[in-house]
């Protein structure tokens, strides 16, 4: 996987006096963080570079007219007044942009090396029971799926738009509550070199997942971002999954697809820097269940005010998640989709008073309410695209989280 900056794993003291010690290169300090999460106050992000744990809550990032940088920066500057020096925000961000936050100044923060340099990540996981009680509900099925993509395919060719993302839900009940810790400790373990993450998204709710795709991050004057669009499923057998990887790399629609979402990266974070990296070509990302398209852009600033999150949310919502134009890939996604997004396709993340910071975009996820998931999973429309191809990328991205929780479609 493309990784964003390297830089040392942040030290303990970052977080200021509210912190915890913690020796942050001994062996097992980031499986460490997992087994101590809790859910419902703590939330963690574990990213290439570093692991987060953030326990309880300080201060919460207000809902009103301001825009969201705005916001955030008045908080950790008011945070700092009050006598933390080096507060961050941690949480998630819908999909709409006019909904609320799920932002919050934690009052304890502890941070390790990446899971993915953690040598017990590769020890086995408990075996768990297949099938798990869970009763699996389609929103919609894949039939009527199918036919979205039809219908967004005829009105691509008709020239409305270039390119939309529909998705799909999956409602997993079961007669007893999830165990969210053994669950993002699986997710973990499967793709320890992604963005593995448990948030509160709100009142009673925990989102849950492991993304591949790196919005943007921002280190003293850098930026980076790591669009992905373009899949293929994974197979078990090792030529066929090497035949996959080697037909995306060549495939005309997957790198059309692709073309789209880095052109809108490069325009929307052009105007930040004085110097932009856009590699011509794309590179693969592999998780345990998928091949993606991926590029890597890198820039440095021209207006050190600039913040993790001023870019984040100029990105957002990328052609990745959204389609492009914006507007009308919204319209039309609101007509197709029989579901209220939420959280998924926001993004989640943190950033510090200095304006650094990670934000991921958020796929390959679930939101948890009492015996209650929703999964979510979306393919990108275009032109070329077909039907029976999108239904069976949706299927192959609801595997991350199905194998996690020991259920199937």
């Amino acid at each position: 996987m493309s990784a964003p900056l390297r830089e040392r794993p942040a030290p303990a003291s970052r977080s200021g006096p509210a912190a915890l010690p913690y020796p942050a290169h001994s062996p097992g300090a980031a499986t460490a963080l997992l087994e101590d999460y809790r859910p419902g106050t703590d939330r963690l992000l574990a990213t290439p570079e570093r692991t987060l744990l953030a326990r309880g809550t300080s201060a919460q990032v207000p809902h009103d007219s301001r825009p969201l940088p705005q916001r955030v920066r008045r908080l950790l500057e008011a945070r700092r007044q009050a006598g933390e020096p080096a507060p961050l925000v941690v949480g998630a961000l819908p999909f709409a942009p006019d909904a609320p936050p799920a932002l919050a100044v934690p009052e304890q923060v502890r941070w390790a090396p990446p899971l993915r340099e953690d040598p017990q990540t590769v020890l086995p996981m408990p075996d768990q029971e297949t099938g798990g009680g869970w009763h699996v509900r389609e929103v919609p099925g894949a039939e009527r799926y199918g036919a979205a993509v039809a219908a967004a395919v005829a009105r691509l060719r008709a020239g409305e738009l270039e390119k939309v993302v529909l998705a799909r839900a999956l409602d997993l009940t079961a007669p007893h509550e999830p165990d969210l810790r053994a669950m993002l400790r699986r997710l973990a373990h499967r793709d320890p070199a992604g963005y593995t993450f448990a948030v509160p998204s709100g009142p009673g709710r925990t989102l849950v997942g492991a993304s591949p795709e790196l919005l943007v991050a921002r280190r003293d004057g850098r930026l980076t971002a790591n669009p992905l669009a373009g899949s293929a499923p994974r197979s078990s057998d090792l030529a066929e999954d090497v035949r996959r990887a080697a037909a995306l790399l060549e495939s005309p629609k997957d790198l059309h697809e692709h073309a789209v979402v880095v052109d809108a990266v490069r325009q929307a974070l052009a105007p930040f820097c004085t110097r932009l990296l856009v590699p011509g070509k794309p590179t693969l990302v592999r998780t345990a269940a998928m091949w993606h398209l991926s590029t890597t852009v890198s820039g440095e600033l021209a207006e050190p005010a600039a913040t993790a999150l001023d870019l984040a949310t100029a990105l957002h919502p990328t052609p990745a998640v959204c389609g492009t134009p914006t507007a009308a890939a919204r319209k039309l996604i609101a007509s197709c989709e029989p579901f209220d997004r939420g959280p998924y396709t926001g993004m989640v993340g943190w950033q510090d008073a200095q304006g650094d910071g990670d934000w991921v975009v958020t796929i390959r996820c679930a939101e948890a309410e009492g015996s209650r998931l929703r999964l979510f999973a979306g393919a990108g429309v275009v032109a070329d695209s077909s039907p029976q191809a999108e239904t069976a990328e949706t299927e192959a991205k609801f595997r991350t989280f199905l194998d996690a929780v020991g259920a199937a479609l």
